[in-house]
């Protein structure tokens, strides 16, 4: 690890030039066979890890100074990609479908930068793949007889997975199948596959959310070492496991949860103080205590980083019988908690705090349903029931609202976006889709928790201790200034440039447009041009809050961050400053790792759930096809809109359906604007669609705007098509029985007038000639005229008056006869061709 280091910063160093081992050998004096080897494994591993890059021409390098950029692959389905730099702050590179080199979605890669795509865009190229991001792949099994294909279910792949024959596996058509990657793509050649799990029929019931499940690479099953280490846990605590904690029994608090909730691992507390301030208490679940460090359930809760919440099933980080049982703080048993109590003023301000080990046992288990009927709807029945609790939850309300108006004082942002509930039937098919309420139930859980997070953070941070936050990073300057630009559009107008943007200003605009028509575009342009929340090991602000320090302290059975931070205040209670540099060094370059990597399982689960919610939006709306909606705009493309209804579930009005004008896209309006009428779509815009197309696979629902005339040619009505004659006239398409139907019991017309009267012929077929005929005669005719072609007539007549023979077959030929002289003259036309051909390439060679 010192040898890498060492030549890493040697490489780094401004007058460092790529190198040769035998250069470096004398770079660093190496004077012994043994340290040249190990130069050279050294060498191999920077390589290998994509630390180091060596050249055609042997020579060794940074990739840094080789205008070089590791990151990783985000393909389109369409073929391109951009590669999302490691190093923060670093601009997306596109990559053209045509520079990808063989690297696939979700490669780790190292692009050139050649040149600047288009405005500010880089566009480059892949040079090396560095670590394959996708090993396993889940898709529909097509089979093709003696090989077949695995269409993935993950279109941005972009290619099929080929398949042997002895691959198979038992698959047949139809199967979902997951699929290891044996073998990756070069060139044009697709990745080849083995089968090694069939999950099921692509259509039977459950299989639809196991693809995603396998898709996502999420773990279902724990490993029976881990259910072994879970069940060794104790049912109840012991007198023992109390000792060192402060006894909190008696104190009245309460869990809020939802109704379905199994796993409840916070409390509340609050009373008032003699002082006249008052005392909140959040409790969390202890479970540091029982998933120690470097044991299995901690390294099987690292490794799924979250619990996934699925429409049909929550896939947890923490076996139930951890998270159901001794660390679900149910009520009237004791409990094992890590407890932060805040003293605070009548204006909501945190005047003293204390974060200690505890003891509880709450007092009842509510839910938001109950609190909210006993402060909002005043139901008698639940105050009566709860009538001890009942002034608790007045002050809670109270505290809520000032901890509230607080932080919008202090220029938190936010989003009041609705969130849907689907409901679904035993069977996975759903039937009803609802919205999460956020009443003052959810409000009081809501501001009690953020308050905790941030004095526990803040406390970390003046400690300077290894620690795990919850950043927000500032705004894009470029987005926030097109938006600023945006919103000039309807009137508004924000004080500041740039990152210089209080986030005070954007929430007093959000509640500026509150109700008004354009409050849905404004919101959702600003929603878009923020930054991803994250995790991080130093402490850099939340934005979106308007905090200084912030942190997860109160999950920590469903988020392993969380237990990271429960960890460390362990550590600091139990040791205080003893703790040794060994571990404050551990920590320090453990800490960003752990961070990276719950970041990127947060954004997996954040992926999974939307696609089952996807998936069931699509299946809920398949059956209601043909029916039409009012909608509102959620966003605008250049190909198209797509349309929100009020369940939440959108779709897309393709710009091809909107046929009554040609519709250009203007970004900076985030609208299309018809050429001719000068009619807009815009965000935020209310219009009626009908449901036209539904694709659970693709997950796609398609619209059509009501009253829109239907897509088809300009000037669409119906005709019947025109066949031109080989003769050289026009006739109306012969429709076999159906024309002769549509004939029968009409009288015979003597003739037409767009034609002379000619006489009835029994039958055309017995005149007509084999095309060998036709040819030799032209060739004749224009040879007895001096080799003039004859000019055609709209009347089919040649120059002379002599009739143009119909392409046809001469009399007493046999249908046999005739096929064979044709083809015999088509391969003879061939050969001549061909012969003409090699002669005039002969010339040009001699």
């Amino acid at each position: 690890m010192e040898d890498q280091e060492k030549i890493l910063a040697f490489m780094r160093e401004q007058a460092y030039h790529p190198m040769t081992v035998r250069e470096l050998e004398e770079a660093f004096g190496i004077k012994d066979s043994v340290t040249f080897k190990e130069l050279v494994k050294t060498l191999n591993a920077l390589e290998a890890s994509g630390e180091v890059i060596r050249t055609r021409a042997n020579r060794y390098g940074v990739p840094e100074k080789m205008n070089l950029v590791r990151g990783r692959l985000q393909s389109h389905p369409k073929g391109f990609g951009f590669v999302i730099p490691e190093t923060p702050d670093s601009d997306d590179v596109y990559v053209h479908a045509n520079d990808m080199n063989g690297a696939l979605h979700g490669d780790t890669v190292f692009v050139r930068v050649e040149k600047e795509a288009g405005g500010n865009r880089l566009e480059g190229q892949i040079i090396r793949i560095v670590e394959r991001g996708i090993k396993q792949v889940v898709g529909t099994f097509k089979d093709e007889r003696h090989y077949a294909f695995v269409i993935p279910d993950e279109k941005r792949i972009g290619k099929d997975i080929f398949i042997p024959k002895d691959s198979f596996n038992g698959a047949v058509d139809g199967h979902k199948v997951v699929v290891n990657i044996v073998r990756y793509p070069e060139g044009r050649v697709n990745p080849e596959g083995e089968v090694v799990e069939i999950l099921g029929h692509k259509n039977d019931p459950g299989v639809d959310i196991l693809s995603i499940i396998r898709k996502f690479n999420l773990p279902e099953a724990f490993p029976e070492d881990v259910l072994a280490e879970a069940e060794a846990a104790p049912d109840e605590i012991s007198e023992e496991e109390i000792k060192g904690r402060r006894d909190l029994r008696d104190r009245m608090m309460v869990t809020i949860d939802g109704a379905d909730a199994k796993d409840l691992d916070d409390a509340v507390s609050l009373e008032k103080l003699p002082n006249g301030n008052v005392r909140l208490g959040v409790h969390i679940a202890d479970v540091s205590y029982y998933v120690r460090d470097k044991s299995q359930l901690d390294n099987e809760a690292y490794r799924r980083g979250t619990s996934v919440y699925l429409v049909d099933r929550v896939i947890p980080m923490l076996p139930h019988r951890l998270s159901n049982g001794i660390c679900s703080l149910n009520p009237q048993v004791d409990r094992l908690t890590i407890s932060c109590d805040m003293e605070m003023d009548a204006g909501g301000n945190t005047v003293k705090y204390d974060i200690f080990l505890s003891v509880i046992r709450t007092d009842e288990r509510m839910t938001y349903a109950d609190v909210r009927s006993i402060l909002d709807d005043k139901d008698e029945a639940l105050i009566e029931k709860y009538s001890q609790l009942v002034p608790m939850f007045e002050e809670m309300k109270n505290l809520a609202l000032k901890l509230r108006g607080k932080r919008m004082q202090r220029g938190a942002i936010d989003f009041d976006f609705r969130e849907a509930k689907i409901y679904v039937d035993e069977a996975g098919t759903p039937t009803e889709i609802g919205f999460r309420t956020r009443s003052i139930a959810e409000q009081i859980i809501e501001e009690f928790m953020l308050a905790a997070n941030e004095t526990v953070a803040e406390h970390f941070h003046w400690m300077k201790q290894p620690f795990m936050y919850r950043i927000h990073e500032d705004p894009n300057a470029e987005k926030l200034m097109a938006f600023m630009e945006f919103i000039t559009n309807f009137g508004y107008s924000i004080r500041g440039k740039g990152n210089s943007v209080h986030p005070r200003a954007l929430q007093q605009l959000l509640e500026e447009v509150k109700g008004t028509p354009e409050e849905i575009i404004i919101s959702t342009v600003m929603l878009r041009s923020m930054k991803q929340a994250r995790y991080d090991a130093e402490s850099l602000g939340h934005y979106g809050l308007s905090t200084e320090f912030y942190t997860h302290f109160t999950s920590p059975i469903r988020r392993y961050p969380d237990l990271i931070v429960h960890r460390r205040i362990r550590e600091w209670i139990e040791l205080g400053n003893q703790i040794s540099e060994k571990r404050l060094g551990y920590w320090a370059e453990q800490m960003p790792v752990i961070a990276e990597h719950a970041s990127q399982r947060e954004r997996l689960a954040v992926d999974a759930e939307r696609e089952t919610d996807d998936l069931k939006k699509a299946e809920f709306m398949l059956e209601r096809v043909g029916e039409e909606f009012e909608g509102v705009i959620s966003s605008v493309t250049s190909f198209g809109i797509f349309v929100e209804l009020p369940n939440t579930i959108e779709g897309l009005v393709h710009v091809s359906f909107l046929t009554d004008d040609y519709y250009h896209y203007h970004e900076k309006m985030f609208a299309l604007v018809g050429e001719r009428t000068g009619k807009q779509y815009r965000i935020g815009d209310v219009v009626e669609v009908r449901v036209a197309n539904v694709n659970v696979d693709e997950r796609t629902i398609d619209f059509e705007i009501v009253g829109m005339p239907k897509a088809g040619f300009r000037g669409s009505r119906e005709r019947t098509p025109r066949v031109i004659d080989g003769r050289g006239g026009d006739r109306k398409p012969t429709r076999g029985k159906q024309q002769d139907r549509s004939r029968a019991g009409r009288p015979d017309r003597p003739g037409r007038p767009d034609r002379p009267d000619r006489p009835d012929r029994p039958d055309r077929q017995k005149d007509k000639k084999h095309p060998a005929e036709i040819r030799q005669k032209y060739k004749d005719r224009r040879k007895a005229e001096g080799n003039k072609p004859p000019r055609r007539t709209g009347s089919g007549k040649a120059s002379n008056g002599e009739e143009v023979l119909p392409i046809g077959t001469g009399e007493g030929d046999t249908p046999a006869k005739r096929q064979k002289g044709f083809w015999e003259d088509l391969v003879k036309s061939k050969k001549k061709n061909r012969k003409n051909v090699a002669s005039q390439v002969k010339r040009k060679r001699r």
